[in-house]
């Protein structure tokens, strides 16, 4: 072979010098024992976009308040709702986007640039003085956040295939661990000059602008998160495959038509098992954004207006003991519910449940 590839004699593998994927898959092979290193920092990485999603819901009827744009009391949970829901609308209008840029420029790009829109957009956020610039500022945190597609991958590749089950998991429990401490986050750290008045005086900076100390304390986390990211491994290949590679990836040129064929956009709204998943998926986290979020402002709105009259506090505990419960059941209960009655059933028990409880 030519001086720029290295064969895996063993396996029978082309393995390229300068191509940070063959140096992943190199060592992937010498792996021995669990990698609990590389499955923690697919979780902090998870858990770092996960935390700006659900704290915003305590304290958002209060912040809505204080920018005054109600004309009356019960308007705010109308005005609420844009600013809950800006940050889904920027993610579903660029998560294909971000998908289609990390297999093609890396998946290490996407994720810095992910994490870093965290630290910028999620701690203009909290310093937001008026409506608007909440808006924009959720919109951008979700159009620049394409991390949650890409990091799925990036735990495929990173690890064997016997691991690759537990890297999925742990994204999976970095998302239950996130509505556990996002809430928790937004309801007792909001407002820390009235809960906290001898400690934050209302004319220091968390005074005045009094839903940043949780933004805050998200961002910074997520800051360390991104330096340590900056020494990941890249793990997408950047190279053209020769003949041999072709040979031992493609066996013959009908599969490789086929290949091609299939990779065409209408084949994927064709291909109806695809699809139907994908809208399983659409409803359940309807049903799951729509809880976190009318339900935060059913609690806060005072007992006037039908609702709870709750504080920050009490909201931020009732979602956090909601992520519990999640977080619970898919550690300890669906891992056993899989293996006797099959994902699929599982899914359509779920949903037969979904559906009764919503009628």
């Amino acid at each position: 072979m030519g001086g720029n590839e290295l064969n895996k004699p063993l396996l029978n593998k082309v393995y390229h010098v300068n191509c940070p994927g063959c140096y992943v898959d190199q060592k992937k092979e010498l792996q021995t024992g669990l990698p609990i290193k590389q499955v923690f920092c697919i979780w902090v990485m998870a858990l770092s976009v996960t935390l700006p999603i659900s704290s915003l819901f305590p304290f958002l009827y209060f912040m809505i308040r204080d920018f005054n744009i109600a004309e009356e009391e019960e308007d705010i949970s109308y005005y609420a709702g844009y600013v809950g829901s800006a940050y889904m609308i920027g993610r579903a209008l660029t998560s294909v986007l971000w998908g289609v840029v990390a297999d093609r420029y890396g998946r290490k790009p996407v994720i810095l640039l992910s994490t870093s829109a965290v630290v910028i957009f999620n701690t203009l956020f909290g310093f937001s003085v008026n409506y608007r610039m909440a808006i924009i500022t959720r919109f951008f945190l979700g159009f620049l956040n394409g991390l949650l597609g890409p990091i799925k991958a990036y735990a495929c590749e990173l690890l064997r295939e016997d691991h690759q089950a537990l890297a999925l998991s742990s994204i999976s429990t970095a998302w239950g661990i996130g509505l556990v401490i996002g809430p928790a986050l937004g309801g007792f750290l909001a407002q820390p000059a009235e809960k906290f008045p001898s400690l934050v005086s209302s004319d220091s900076l968390l005074g005045r602008f009094p839903y940043s100390l949780p933004c805050l304390c998200i961002s910074i986390f997520t800051l360390f998160v991104t330096i340590g990211a900056i020494w990941l491994p890249e793990t997408l290949h950047f190279h053209k495959k020769n003949k041999l590679e072709s040979a031992w990836d493609v066996p013959d040129a009908e599969e490789k038509t086929d290949e091609k064929t299939d990779s065409t956009l209408m084949s994927l709204f064709k291909n109806w098992p695809l699809m139907s998943s994908i809208i399983v998926y659409c409803v359940f986290s309807l049903h799951d954004m729509a809880y976190t979020e009318i339900f935060s402002l059913w609690a806060v709105s005072p007992k006037s207006l039908g609702g709870l009259n709750y504080s920050t506090d009490d909201v931020g505990t009732v979602l956090s003991i909601t992520g519990v419960g999640l977080l619970l059941f898919q550690t300890s209960l669906y891992p056993v519910a899989e293996r006797i009655f099959s994902p699929i059933m599982v899914a359509r028990i779920s949903g037969r449940r979904f559906f009764s409880s919503s009628i």
